[in-house]
C-alpha cells in the first residue's frame, strides 16, 4: 500500500485517516500469513482471518459505493469472480452462517488485492465529500436518519472492530501453532 496525500480539507483529512489506518492494520495482519492461519477458526463457530478481512471490505466497498453512486469494486474490479465464492453478488457477509464463513477461502494476496482496490476507491470518493455533503440524509430507514457523516464513521468503526478481530485470530492460530 502507497502513502496517500494528506488533503488539505480537515474532515477529508480525518477521514482519510480513519480509512487508511484500517487499510496498513489488514495489512499488518496479513504480512506473511500462511493460508493455515487465514482459516484458522478458534471454535467450530468463530470467523476466520479470511472471511473477517473479506468482510471489513464487503462493508465498506458496499456502504461507500452506496453513498458515492459508484458500483462496487467488487463487481467493477472482477473481484467476485476472482474470488469465486458460493454467494449472491451483493452478499457482504452480514448474518453469514460458520458454513458461510468457512466457504471464505482466500490467499493473502488476494484479500490485500481486493481491499487496496476498495480503499482507493474510498479515498477517492472521500477527496469529493464537502462539509455540507457531511450533513446529507442517505439512509431514512433508521430514526433518526442516518447522514454521510454518520455513515462514514460507522463503516470506520466497524472496520476497526473486524481488524482487530482478525489480529486476534491471527495471534490464537499463532498460539496454537498453526
Amino acid at each position: 500500500m502507497t502513502a496517500q496525500p494528506t488533503p488539505s480539507v480537515p474532515h477529508v483529512a480525518l477521514l482519510t485517516d480513519a480509512f487508511g489506518r484500517i487499510a496498513g492494520s489488514v495489512h499488518r495482519v496479513l504480512r506473511g500469513i500462511t493460508p493455515g492461519r487465514l482459516a484458522y477458526r478458534p471454535d467450530p463457530e468463530a470467523n476466520t482471518v479470511a472471511w473477517l478481512v473479506w468482510h471489513l471490505a464487503r462493508v465498506q466497498d458496499d456502504h461507500v459505493a452506496d453513498v458515492a453512486g459508484t458500483e462496487q469494486r467488487w463487481t467493477a474490479g472482477g473481484w467476485a469472480d476472482k474470488f469465486g465464492l458460493p454467494f449472491d453478488v451483493a452478499d457482504t457477509g452480514y448474518g453469514h452462517t460458520p458454513e458461510q464463513v468457512a466457504a471464505v477461502r482466500a490467499d493473502a494476496d488476494l484479500l490485500r488485492g481486493y481491499l487496496d482496490d476498495v480503499h482507493a476507491a474510498t479515498t477517492a470518493y472521500l477527496a469529493t465529500v464537502t462539509a455540507e455533503d457531511l450533513e446529507r440524509v442517505v439512509d431514512t430507514s433508521w430514526d433518526p436518519p442516518v447522514t454521510l457523516g454518520v455513515r462514514l464513521v460507522s463503516v470506520v468503526g466497524d472496520d476497526l472492530q473486524h481488524v482487530g478481530q482478525a489480529a486476534y485470530v491471527r495471534g490464537l492460530a499463532e498460539r496454537a501453532g498453526v
